[in-house]
């Protein structure tokens, strides 16, 4: 992952959240172009890992999701996964063979 790609993932974030640039920039405590300035990937300007982290947290969102390789997918595999994490070994092994069926 490079600058870009945390930038668009910074930008799809928040527009999920229904945050403006200004609105999140504030949110974080940055002067109201922070945001503006940072998704203008024609700047060299980068966030430091604090403020990524608070971008993070200011638009209800994790790391964990932040950095899955596919936001878009990301709450259905995570309802997915937990789904499989609580079900018994018996379940596990007839979702598996479904799958590979399919």
């Amino acid at each position: 992952m490079d600058k870009n790609d945390v930038v668009e993932r910074i930008g799809i974030m928040r527009t999920k959240a229904g945050l403006s640039a200004r609105e999140l920039s504030l949110r974080i405590g940055k002067n109201s172009a922070y945001i503006s300035r940072l998704e203008s990937k024609n700047d060299s300007f980068e966030p430091s890992v604090s403020a990524l982290l608070e971008i993070i947290a200011a638009c209800n969102s994790t790391v964990e999701e932040f950095f899955y390789y596919d936001m878009y997918a990301y709450a259905k595999d995570k309802e997915i996964i937990e789904l499989l994490r609580t079900s018994s070994p018996t379940k596990k092994e007839a979702i598996i063979a479904l799958l590979k069926n399919m």
